[in-house]
C-alpha cells in the first residue's frame, strides 16, 4: 500500500509513518503542506491519501479541492486527519465527493492506524 500523509505538524506525520512502514508495511510519503502534497500526489499516485484539515496557507478543504480537479488525483481515497470539532467540515466534504472519503481523529492510536485505513479502503 503506497500512502501519502499531507499534515503540516512533523509530529503528526512521523507517527503515522512509523506506524505504517512497520505495522503494515506500507511506502510512504510525507508532505508538510498542502502545495507539496498535490504535487507528490500528482507524480507518485498512491493508493490513499492521509490529509489534515487544518494546514496553513492551503488547508485540507483547499488541498482536497485541487486534488479532485485534476485527472491524476481525482480517483484517490482521502482519509482526513483532524481533531474534534471538525465534523461538520468534514460532513460537507464527504457529501459534495463521489470518490471514497473518510475520517480518522486526531490524536489516533498508532497501534491500530494501519488497520482503520485497511478497513475504510475495503
Amino acid at each position: 500500500m503506497k500512502v501519502l500523509i499531507i499534515d503540516d505538524d512533523e509530529d503528526s506525520r512521523s507517527i503515522a509513518r512509523l506506524s505504517l512502514e512497520s505495522l503494515a508495511n506500507a511506502q510512504v510519503s510525507e508532505a508538510s503542506g498542502g502545495q507539496e502534497g498535490f504535487d507528490l500526489a500528482n507524480s507518485d499516485r498512491p493508493d490513499v491519501i492521509l490529509l489534515d484539515l487544518l494546514m496553513p496557507e492551503m488547508d485540507g478543504r483547499q488541498t482536497f479541492q485541487l486534488l479532485r480537479s485534476n485527472a491524476n488525483t481525482a480517483s484517490i481515497p482521502i482519509i482526513f486527519l483532524t481533531i474534534k470539532g471538525m465534523f461538520d467540515e468534514f460532513d460537507d466534504l464527504k457529501a459534495n465527493s463521489d470518490v471514497l472519503v473518510d475520517l480518522i481523529v486526531k490524536p489516533f492510536d498508532p497501534t491500530f492506524l494501519a488497520q482503520q485505513i485497511q478497513r475504510i479502503l475495503i
